[in-house]
């Protein structure tokens, strides 16, 4: 953050507009949209069999957001239709599911090999689960069922 300028506001001498406040409780529209990534999960459990779960999502979420990052894709959307594009994406996408799997086999090979970084890791998402199946007391959570 950048502090662009100091000063005080005056407001100005006149007659105030009273504010209003919404009027009816509920006047936005909630519209259930699909969340991409997990009907894909969906399609994949559905078609191949597989047992994916939420979990998976974000092994998904991290190759999209590798592509979206990519700029020779992003040049390629731009110069073509979906249809065309999607013969870039799925060569590229080859590539993005094997520099994932090296990142994972690496992070791996690390942790497997460096007890002090099982420490670290294995303190930090200890805290990280412990907190998700307990509230703030340290108590059991009555919402997680055993």
């Amino acid at each position: 953050m950048q502090k662009i300028s100091e000063g005080s506001i005056s407001l100005g001498d006149g007659v105030a507009k009273p504010l209003d406040g919404p009027r009816e409780v509920g006047t936005g529209m909630v519209r259930d949209e699909d969340v991409p990534l997990s009907s894909l999960i969906d399609i994949i459990n559905e078609r191949f069999g597989s047992e994916l779960t939420e979990a998976d999502q974000l092994f998904f979420d991290q190759l999209a957001e590798a592509a979206v990052l990519d700029d020779a894709l992003r040049r390629a959307a731009r110069a073509n239709p979906a249809d065309k594009f999607q013969l870039v994406f799925r060569e590229a996408l080859e590539s993005l599911f094997i520099e994932r799997m090296d990142l994972n086999e690496e992070l791996f090979t690390n942790y497997m090999s460096n007890p002090e970084m099982q420490d670290v890791v294995s303190k930090w998402l200890g805290e990280q689960v412990y907190k998700r199946f307990t509230d703030s007391t340290g108590n059991p959570a009555s919402s997680i069922a055993s």
